[in-house]
């Protein structure tokens, strides 16, 4: 059952990526270019936390004892609300990338990041009152909440998406810190 949480996962996890930055190139805006550099260089660790948080997930997919998968869940859960908040405060701090509708998109990215902190830290209340001594209704449960993390990671998505398109988009992906990194999604059996 919790395999349709990892996937779920895959999907927020595919969305950091997104927001990380991906490409090359582009003009040479020197303030854009240092704005970038200024919330890639904070966003790096928040990424890496969030990897983290989900890939320790996938390593309870097929663990059988519902309390351990609870446990793990909800430690993944309270990481990628802090890592979210973090980066919220993040991309506020940084202020509007110095671009057309820069204040706007800026908005709209910091209350998507809040959004889904705010989300994780809900699915975690959830998953910590989840009854772990009823294998059917644990079940249950984790299905519902690997639904609604599909759910919020699309409702997220058009607002970081519109944060770094067109030059903002351009001059993150120069910056080491907002280039994927390589690190595997596939989770390891054991």
């Amino acid at each position: 059952m919790n395999k349709k949480l990892v996937a779920a996962l895959s999907g927020g996890a595919a969305l950091v990526l997104a927001l990380s930055g991906c490409g090359g190139g582009g003009g040479g805006n020197k303030k854009l270019d240092d704005w970038a550099k200024n919330v890639c260089d904070q966003m790096q660790p928040q990424v890496k936390k969030i990897q983290d948080a989900n890939s320790s997930i996938a390593t309870v997919q097929n663990e059988e004892d519902s309390k351990k998968i609870q446990q793990t869940d909800s430690a993944a859960f309270q990481a990628n609300a802090d890592a979210y908040k973090a980066l919220a405060t993040s991309v506020d701090k940084a202020g509007a990338p110095p671009v057309k509708d820069g204040d706007s998109s800026q908005r709209n990215a910091v209350k998507a990041l809040n959004d889904l902190s705010g989300a994780y830290a809900g699915l975690k209340k959830r998953v910590d009152e989840l009854n772990t001594s009823d294998k059917a209704k644990f079940a249950e449960g984790l299905k519902s909440i690997a639904g609604d993390i599909g759910k919020l990671s699309s409702k997220s998505d058009d607002a970081l998406k519109k944060l770094q398109s067109g030059d903002v988009g351009k001059a993150m992906a120069k910056q080491p810190g907002c280039q994927r990194t390589s690190t595997s999604s596939t989770p390891t059996k054991k």
